[in-house]
């Protein structure tokens, strides 16, 4: 382990809000070993910057890291070249163009769908009845996966999400992710087939197309949708829910002067999705002062780096019309999120206006509650609108 300061946690307190024990880490020991997560955690937002792109050092190579091994070792556990020969392979699925031309039509076709059913009722929770099939219907469209069905791309997706987290190694934690991995392969084998003859653009036909190996198609699917499902879940719910209780800022869009796009950023700022992307090292090194020795795990805190005091006053305050440009949502690597271009589309331009323009008067109806540190969001929204008028005979 690195000689870096201790520092003790709950980690259910952890669980339930970080921030206040990472703003403490960040004044008192930016970078510091946590025992409970076995891990030293860097939780400044310049040391995550500069740090994460020194790939000799804090290498995402990881053979007996968890994501490795409940879900194969797919590019985002690769360096180098190995890493972006994986990249262009899956870019044309997920480039700018192909997210604005080709998949922009079918996420708004698929999320007026869901209004259409869901705009009569006048009620629901947001998590699982909206923001959960809008996210799933984009996913199964960009994967290709098209057979799964919206829920079981969720539980598929939080199964994999909570075992890359279980660093307590509980048994029925990593046992349910053994069963969405087994459940994703059996997809994986309905789509190729189906694609066969029909290749596409989604991600599972532009690597065959570009003869990745098998294991690796299917480690980077897995990979789009650990990462695809829960975090534009979660933000989408979440953004809405943060323009509710600050109805000042929702003021801000409905009058123009700021964006969707603003409100978005900024909450992926102040409410981190991705909470922390893990790194093992490489080699021997010293940084700020600790150092590190091969194998030390590491993690990068997104979270507490999209809070840091040094880039973003007043950082525990929600605000769309501060500039976010510091701030390091999708990582700032080489590792920068491939799907950023379609999660930004898909919650901006879709999710987000869709939801504020056909679910009327929208509000809060009752207790939201966020959990997660490493991926963070509301695990319920109940909201509740004015439903529109029954078309009379």
């Amino acid at each position: 382990m690195s000689d870096a300061p201790i520092t003790e946690i709950d980690l259910a307190a952890f669980a339930a809000d970080p921030y206040p024990t990472l703003a403490r880490m960040r004044a008192e020991a930016p970078i510091t070993f946590v025992p409970q997560l076995g891990a030293t955690l860097l939780t400044r937002r310049d040391d995550i910057h500069v740090q994460e792109k020194r790939i000799d050092t804090f290498s995402s190579l990881q053979p007996e890291g968890l994501m490795t091994l409940l879900m194969g070792e797919n590019m985002m556990r690769k360096d180098g070249e190995a890493h972006m020969a994986e990249r262009r392979a899956l870019f044309p699925a997920l480039s700018p163009r192909t997210v604005a031309e080709h998949w922009k039509p079918q996420f708004e076709a698929a999320a007026l769908d869901i209004l259409k059913t869901l705009a009569p009722k006048g009620r629901c929770d947001l998590v699982t009845d909206y923001a959960m099939p809008v996210s799933a219907e984009a996913l199964k469209l960009i994967t290709g996966l098209t057979e799964m069905q919206a829920a079981e791309m969720d539980q598929v997706s939080q199964a994999m999400i909570d075992g890359c987290a279980n660093y307590a190694g509980l048994p029925d934690v990593e046992a349910a992710c053994h069963r969405a991995t087994a459940f994703i392969d059996h997809h994986i084998d309905l789509g190729l087939t189906r694609i066969a003859d029909q290749p596409d653009r989604s991600a599972l036909s532009v690597q065959q197309q570009a003869d990745l190996p098998l294991n690796s198609l299917r480690a980077n699917i897995k990979l789009i949708i650990s990462g695809g499902q829960n975090e534009p879940r979660d933000a989408i719910a979440g953004t809405i829910w943060a323009l509710l209780t600050h109805p000042d800022q929702l003021d801000l869009i409905r009058s123009g002067q700021a964006t969707w796009g603003d409100a978005f950023a900024e909450y992926a700022r102040w409410i981190s999705p991705i909470g922390m992307s893990p790194r093992r090292i490489a080699r021997r090194d010293t940084v700020q002062g600790v150092t590190f020795t091969p194998e030390d795990r590491v993690f990068l805190m997104f979270g507490s780096a999209n809070r840091d005091e040094a880039h973003f006053s007043d950082p525990d305050r929600f605000d769309i019309g501060r500039d976010t440009s510091a701030s390091i949502p999708f990582g700032a690597g080489p590792h920068f999120c491939a799907g950023a271009a379609a999660s930004r589309c898909l919650i901006t331009e879709i999710a987000l206006p869709l939801a504020f323009k056909h679910l009327d008067n929208m509000r809060l109806s009752g207790d939201v509650i966020f959990s997660g540190w490493a991926f963070r969001g509301p695990t319920t929204v109940p909201v509740t609108w004015d439903p529109p008028a029954p078309l009379r005979a």
